[in-house]
Parts: C-alpha cells; structure tokens; sequence
C-alpha cells in the first residue's frame, strides 16, 4: 500500500531537521577531546564527585592526553555559541525566501551549504580558534533560513487538525542530537576527532539527495500524489490559505500580542533546550567524571525521549482538536505547561542532583523530554495565527528566539572559568529553570492561538483584485463564525424593532 504524499513528506522532513541539528551539535562533544585539559588538572577536582570519578576509571582526566587545544572554558564556550551569534539575521530572510522561492530550494540548500562547512571544520581550527569561530558564524547565518522556511511548507500541505502531529517531525531535530552524541562518542573513542565532522557531513549530504529528489514546495506540484488526498487537503485548508500573493502585515505583526506570547514562550523553551543540549557533554564528563562513549550516550537518550514525547502529545493534541474537547488556545496552553513550566520543575531536580549520577541523568531526560510538547504548543501556534504568512512570522519570532543559544552559552563560560564546580553549575541550572518557568506562566496567562484578522494581508494588485478580495474575507468570516452573522443580523432587528 502506498503512503500517503504527507506522510511521505513527513519522514524526509523529519530527517532533515536531524541533519540541522546533527551539523550545529557535533561541535559539543568533539570539544572534549579536541581540548587539551591540562590545565584543570592542577585544579582540586578532586572535591567535585570524587566517588563518581573513582567508580569511572576511564573518566575524561585520564583518556585525554594533553597535544589537544590550548583552549580554556571562554574560549571553547566562544567557539560553541558563535553558531548563534548571527543566527537570528537570517530569520526573516528564510521566511520571505520560502514564500518566493519555496521551501524546497531554502531549506534544503541551507543544510546543504551548513555541509559544506562542517567538512572544512578540522581545517579551521588547525588554523586557529578565530577562523573556527568564523566558519561556525557562517553556519549558524546559513542555518537561520532553515527552520522559518519549513512553517511555508506546514502551512501549504498540512491540514489545520493535523498540524500539531505533523509539526513533530520539527523534533527530528532532538533524535538529530540522540545519534549525534552517541555516535560521536563512539567515533571519538575510536578515531581521531576530525572524523566527526567528516561522518556528519557525508550523512547530510546524503540527506540532500534524498530531499531534492522527493520534496515539492505544494501538494499540486507533487506528480504523484492521489487525487483524493489532493482534494482532502485542498478543502482542509479552505478560505484561511490565500491563493493570491498579499503585502505583508509588518505593523500588526508587530504589534500582535499572541505574537509577543509566541515569542516568549520560545525564547524560555529555548533557552532550557541550549543550555542542556550544550552543555551536557561538558557536564557528565568533567564534573560527574564520563567517559567521552558514556557522556556521548547520556547526553544523546534525553533527546530521543524529547522526540517521543513530541510525537505521542502531537497525537493526543490533534485528538482534543479533532473532538472539541478543548478549544485551540487551551490545546497550545496545556502544552506549554508541559514544554516551560514542567520543565523548569525538574531542572531545579537537576541542580540538586549533586554528585548523584542516576538522580543526574533522570532529572536530565525527564527535563529534556517533556520540551518535545512545544510543537503542539508555540510552533505550532504559528502556523494556527496566520497560516499565510506562517514562514515570515517565525523568522520575526526567531530573532529574539534564538538568541539563548550564545547568550547562555556565554554565562556558562563566565560562570564556570577556571571554576568547574557544583556549585557554579548549580547556578546554571537554577537560571535555566527560572527563564522556563516564567516564560510558560507568561503564555498561560496571556496566549491566543486563533487566526489573526490581519492573516489576509493586503492584496498586491489592482483595485479590481483589492475589491474581490474584500469579499472574500467577509466570506471568510461567515464560514469561520457564523454565529457571528447571525448574531449581527439579530441585533439589527432588533434595533429596527
């Protein structure tokens, strides 16, 4: 039996966003070994879970010879968030480039181009930690264009009732970092560090490939899509997906209040999602005493965990949607409740944890996996706020969204130079739970997912087209409310009356 055109487009989507995510996190952990630690072992680590470092006898102080870099914690935390320096540059740009030239030729050419880049790494940083730092703020201005881009192809082949499923394939991204971590572990533990970059740039390449070959920017362009899944998602989308080019809406956008609360809940979510992501590796290895296999695999389940649970909400959220059992708003709130503020919760556990290692890593899954609600909450209330400009309006959200990613990452490296101990870490995860937790009271509070008045633009054209779509709106409207019209005409009679 034949899958469906969506499903299909599902699986390579999902991938691509593993590939993303594969090429901006292979840096965490090949920092280990690419590192000469030398310079700690003067240190008194002997104080920081001596017992944990005891039982691991393999830890990274002793795998780890000293010809590596001579780069201490600013620079290394330098080197992993530069990728997001520029990042929310080209935020924007990916979105009015998907909607002109398609998501197709945007997305795929910026992981493509982010591939390229990761092979000329080893390259880079034999040349110095600037020029390396240089290649990774092309990457992350290349990769910016990446995830805006995708919400134009949500918006044009998926559904409204089935957004929250599909939006889950967003978090391939978090099964991106599950094999990167332990895969890089194992090549580190096997093979020289250049080889990471090498490993993962020949896989997303392959990537490519597949997507070039496969993908197409609408369901009327696919060539062998089904008539009958065509019609469906035709008449899915109905009047809310304009068929004529219209101005963007840049004042109402940017004075839109459920915008604001997209951005919010965002930014905290993301916030939580760098930090760990990021610095895991660091964390199990030299405080909890890991080796590079060990802290690769540890670093890496919590992802996949984040990516189940995405999948199984998605579900449960497209099911609550599809039987009214809750309304659009309170759907993305209850995620969010999941993604921030639950979240925030167990990373207080995490800080806490101290040198127990199990306590550690359950807290670190649980934490990382119950983020993978976001795509039912805030990604997704993109798309449901203006499916018609769905791409350019994550690329507004995205300039303050992904900030986090070099901002955390800087406070990390100030807060831990020269000082790798529980006590500054704790510190660390303490901020991270309070920037969760505030952001996801904030979205609870103040969130709307309903569709924007301004999502029908204006029209680019004639006075003629202007009028016609005047028309159409108000169409729009009766088919969207109509008990609005009714409730209109009432009122009307009764002032006649």
């Amino acid at each position: 039996m034949a899958f469906l055109a969506r499903t299909v487009l599902w699986y390579i989507v999902f991938a691509g966003f593993a590939v993303n995510y594969m090429l901006r996190i292979n840096m965490n952990i090949a920092m280990v070994s690419m590192v000469s630690w030398a310079y700690l072992k003067n240190q008194t680590k002997t104080s920081q879970c001596e017992q944990t470092v005891a039982v691991n006898s393999t830890s990274v102080w002793k795998e780890t010879d000293d010809s590596g870099f001579p780069w201490d914690e600013t620079v290394q935390n330098r080197i992993l968030g530069s990728f997001f320096w520029f990042h929310w540059v080209t935020q924007i740009p990916g979105g009015l480039l998907a909607r002109k030239y398609g998501t197709k030729a945007v997305f795929g050419l910026s992981n493509f181009s982010c591939c390229l880049l990761n092979l000329l790494i080893p390259m880079c940083a034999y040349a110095g930690s600037n020029v390396l730092v240089a290649n990774r703020v092309l990457q992350g201005l290349i990769v910016g264009m990446a995830w805006p881009s995708m919400h134009h192809l949500t918006a044009q082949w998926i559904p409204p009732n089935e957004r929250s499923k599909f939006v889950s394939a967003y978090l391939g991204s978090s099964v991106g970092v599950a094999i990167t971590y332990p895969l890089c572990g194992f090549i580190l533990n096997h093979l020289p560090w250049e080889a990471v970059f090498y490993v993962t740039g020949a896989l997303g390449t392959l990537w490519f490939i597949i997507w070039w070959l496969l993908v197409y920017d609408s369901p009327s362009q696919h060539p062998r899509i089904s008539e009958k899944e065509l019609k469906y998602i035709q008449d899915s989308l109905g009047p809310a997906l304009a068929k004529t080019k219209m101005a963007i809406p840049w004042k109402p956008i940017a004075l839109s209040v459920p915008v604001y609360m997209v951005i919010i809940a965002q930014w905290g979510g993301g916030w939580g999602l760098f930090t760990l992501m990021t610095q895991a590796p660091t964390y199990f290895s030299v405080i909890l005493g890991w080796n590079i296999k060990m802290a690769g695999i540890w670093s890496g389940i919590p992802h996949l965990c984040r990516w189940l649970f995405a999948l199984g909400f998605g579900i449960f959220a497209d099911y609550l949607l599809r039987n009214k059992k809750l309304s659009r708003t309170n759907v993305r709130k209850l995620a969010v409740l999941f993604s921030n503020v639950l979240q925030g919760l167990l990373v207080i556990g995490l800080a806490y944890s101290d040198c127990n290692s199990t306590a550690a890593i359950l807290f670190l899954v649980v934490a990382t996996g119950v983020h993978g609600a976001v795509t039912s909450g805030p990604l997704s209330n993109v798309v449901d706020i203006s499916p018609n400009f769905a791409s350019v309006l994550q690329g507004f959200v995205g300039l303050f969204t992904n900030t986090p990613g070099f901002v955390s990452a800087y406070l990390v490296g100030e807060l831990t130079f020269e000082n790798q101990t529980l006590e500054r870490w704790k510190l660390v995860f303490l901020i991270t739970s309070g920037m969760l937790i505030s952001s996801g009271v904030v979205y609870l509070l103040f969130a709307d997912s309903e569709l924007q008045p301004w999502n029908n633009g204006v029209v680019e054209g004639s006075r003629e087209e202007q009028e016609v779509l005047s028309t159409k709106r108000e169409m729009i409207t009766v088919v969207q409310n109509p008990s609005r019209m009714f409730n209109e005409n009432t009122e009307r009679n009764g002032t006649k009356r």
